[in-house]
């Protein structure tokens, strides 16, 4: 336990390392843009999305699993929660339903997986054609919009603006990060996930049920990107059914970013947190210092790779 802890320890340390370079190589790259509020509202707003999702899928990837249906279900259930809506004309119930939505399409997953012993990967993917198809087929290819919603309450508790500074989706990543580290690290269930991604025959000697804990992780993985979707949606008053497009790598990139490794059996919360917060920064940073934004994909691929070699050498050390 104490060497996982320093390990732990470690690459916490390396990837707040990484992400002070990069921060202080945009400062010194565009001082006017990174000195400036306006780039960290823009930051508050947009980063939650896929942050979220990374945090949750935080969880699968310390299992020794991946998930990659997640911008599917992100899509599907934001089209629940558009459709419920404007059925309804009740946020809260459109948000209900949306969650319930992505909680069955996780569980299918974690059943899949479990039951019928399939590789996490490919079952993953072809659950994310599944659900793209289906929203596809139900929406029509057409978006709806989301513009009454900001009459609700609900409205200015998910995407709403404290004091008309602050987006409200920063507190939901937070908040989160906050439950999911309290879990992985306090709880019985949080021990349980990391002995199923460090030695699933030695975890079963133990006692713990493996099937169980990750028909778990991946019911909440459909959850998380479900609110995610809602979130998404609401800040742009408008459901697209292309939604959860373009979330993919960003989302794997920050949880492999933050020190969590494909084999599985270690990770943190906090690395994935400031993975997220790097990955965000990106390409406004490759932009603000003159760059293309055709430089983005490379420099992402870049820090990724040189990270989890970094995490590596640490890790053997």
């Amino acid at each position: 336990m104490e060497s996982n802890t320093l390990r732990e320890s470690k690459t916490q340390i390396s990837v707040s390392v990484v992400f002070l370079a990069i921060l202080l190589l945009f400062i010194i790259g565009n001082p006017a843009t990174f000195l400036s509020m306006r780039i960290y509202y823009s930051f508050m707003v947009s980063v939650p999305f896929f942050a979220i999702m990374a945090l949750s899928l935080t969880l699968i990837v310390i299992c020794g699993e991946i998930d990659l249906s997640f911008p599917a279900i992100m899509g599907f259930s934001g089209f629940i929660f558009t459709t419920v809506f404007h059925f309804s004309g009740s946020v809260g119930f459109a948000l209900l339903l949306c969650i319930l939505a992505g909680l069955g399409a996780g569980l299918l997953n974690g059943l899949l997986i479990v039951k019928l012993q399939l590789p996490s990967l490919v079952t993953t993917l072809g659950t994310q054609f599944f659900w793209t198809g289906v929203t596809m087929v139900l929406s029509g290819g057409l978006g709806k919009t989301l513009v009454p919603t900001r009459e609700s309450v609900l409205y200015n508790m998910l995407v709403g603006r404290i004091g008309g500074i602050i987006p409200v989706q920063i507190l939901w990543m937070v908040f989160f990060a906050v439950i999911l580290w309290v879990v992985l690290n306090r709880h019985r269930f949080g021990a349980h996930i990391y002995f199923t991604g460090d030695n699933p025959a030695s975890a079963r000697v133990m006692g713990v049920n493996i099937n169980r804990v990750k028909t778990i992780v991946f019911t909440q993985m459909g959850a998380f990107a479900a609110f995610a979707g809602v979130l998404s949606s609401l800040e742009v008053v408008y459901f697209w059914p292309t939604l959860g497009q373009g979330y993919l790598l960003r989302t794997i990139a920050a949880v492999f970013l933050g020190g969590t490794p494909v084999e599985g059996g270690i990770g943190t919360i906090y690395g994935t947190f400031i993975g997220a917060l790097i990955i965000g920064k990106l390409e406004a940073g490759i932009i603000a210092m003159g760059m293309h934004g055709f430089w983005t994909q490379l420099i992402y691929g870049l820090i990724v790779v040189v990270s989890i070699a970094m995490h590596s050498i640490l890790r053997r050390r």
